[in-house]
C-alpha cells in the first residue's frame, strides 16, 4: 500500500476567488487518485492532530517566534495579506500547523517503513523564509521535515529535491547552513522570486542549483537528472529524501514557462528511486488542475512497481 497523508480540513485555507493556489487543487488530486488504476494500492491517511507543546518548539527553531504570532494573529482578526500574493484567511495558522503534522507524519511513516509516502497538503512551503511568508508559502514544511527527520534515530543526512519550477528560496536559506542537509532545485530562471543561481552553492558545498530558460522540455531536464542531479543526491547518500513536488513546470500551468509533461514526473521519480526508497514527497506548486491531477498520478505509479 503507498500511504496519502491527507486531510479536509486543508481546503480551509481560503485564497479567495481566482487565487491559483486554491483549494480546489488539492480536490482535483485526491479525485486523479481515485480514478487511477493503482486506486485500490492507496492508503487514505489522516494527518495527525498538531500537539502545539510538541510542534512548537520545531516550529520556532525555523521561524521566528514573531513570525509565527504574526501568522496567527492574522487569522484570528479575521484575515489578511502577507503581501499581495500571500493570504491569511481566519483558519489559515491552524491549517498551515496541520500541514507542519502531515509532513512530520509523512516523516515517521517513511522512516519506519523504507518506503516512500505522499503529503498532500497546502499551504505550501518552500517559498517561506525564517522571518517572512511569500509566494503563497506560510511556514516551511519541506524544511522543517528535514530538521525534524535528522533527530530520527539512524538518520544523519537528508537531502531535499525542489522540482517545482519557482527556486524555493526560503528552503534553501534555512538549510544551506546545515552539512548534513543538501539541497537541490531545478526551476525556471529569470522567474519568480529571483534566487537559485547556479552560482549558489550553500555554505558546505551542499547545494545544487540547475536553473533553466523559459520553455526548457524533458529535452533539457533529463540529462540535467542523469548528469547533475543524480550524481549529486548520490554522493551525499541520504538516509531521507524530501522532495519539494511541485507541478508548475508543466506545459499547461498558467504561472510559467517550462514545458514539462506529466509522465515526466514519472521518471523523476523512477531516478529517485534508484537512489533510495526513503523517499517523502510533500505538495508544493502546480495550478492547472488537470495537468496536477495527473502529474501525481505519475509521480506515485513507479513507486508501486
Amino acid at each position: 500500500m503507498f500511504p496519502v497523508i491527507y486531510s479536509d480540513e486543508f481546503l480551509d485555507h481560503k485564497t479567495g476567488y481566482l487565487h491559483p493556489e486554491k483549494p480546489e487543487r488539492l480536490t482535483a488530486i485526491v479525485t486523479a487518485l481515485k480514478e487511477a488504476p493503482f486506486a485500490s494500492d492507496i492508503e487514505w491517511r489522516v494527518p495527525t492532530p498538531p500537539q502545539e507543546q510538541t510542534l512548537m518548539p520545531l516550529l520556532e527553531k525555523i521561524h521566528t517566534q514573531r513570525y509565527i504570532y504574526k501568522i496567527q494573529q492574522i487569522a484570528l482578526s479575521g484575515g489578511g495579506y502577507l503581501d499581495g500574493d500571500t493570504l491569511v484567511s481566519p483558519r489559515s495558522y491552524d491549517v498551515a500547523l496541520l500541514a507542519v503534522s502531515a509532513w512530520l507524519d509523512g516523516v515517521d511513516t517513511v522512516i519506519a517503513t523504507s518506503n516512500p509516502a505522499f503529503v498532500l497538503a497546502r499551504p505550501p512551503g518552500h517559498h517561506a523564509e525564517s522571518t517572512v511568508g511569500m509566494g503563497f508559502c506560510l511556514f516551511s514544511n519541506a524544511a522543517i521535515a528535514a530538521f525534524y527527520a535528522l533527530k530520527q534515530p539512524g538518520v544523519n543526512r537528508v537531502a531535499i529535491l525542489d522540482w517545482d519550477v519557482h527556486h524555493g528560496n526560503g528552503t534553501q536559506a534555512i538549510v544551506e547552513t546545515n552539512p548534513q542537509i543538501a539541497y537541490c532545485s531545478l526551476h525556471q530562471y529569470p522567474s519568480y522570486p529571483g534566487t537559485g543561481r547556479a552560482t549558489e552553492r550553500g555554505f558546505h558545498n551542499n547545494v545544487l542549483n540547475l536553473p533553466f530558460p523559459p520553455g526548457s522540455d524533458i529535452s533539457i531536464y533529463q540529462p540535467a537528472f542523469e548528469k547533475k542531479v543524480v550524481p549529486f543526491l548520490s554522493k551525499f547518500q541520504p538516509d531521507l529524501l524530501i522532495i519539494s513536488a511541485g507541478y508548475d513546470a508543466n506545459a499547461d500551468d498558467p504561472l510559467a514557462s517550462i514545458n514539462l509533461q506529466p509522465q515526466d514526473f514519472g521518471l523523476f521519480t523512477e531516478y529517485c528511486l534508484g537512489i533510495t526508497r526513503k523517499i517523502l514527497f510533500g505538495l508544493e506548486g502546480g495550478y492547472d488542475l488537470s495537468a496536477l491531477g495527473q502529474s501525481v498520478v505519475a509521480t506515485i505509479q513507479p513507486c508501486l512497481a
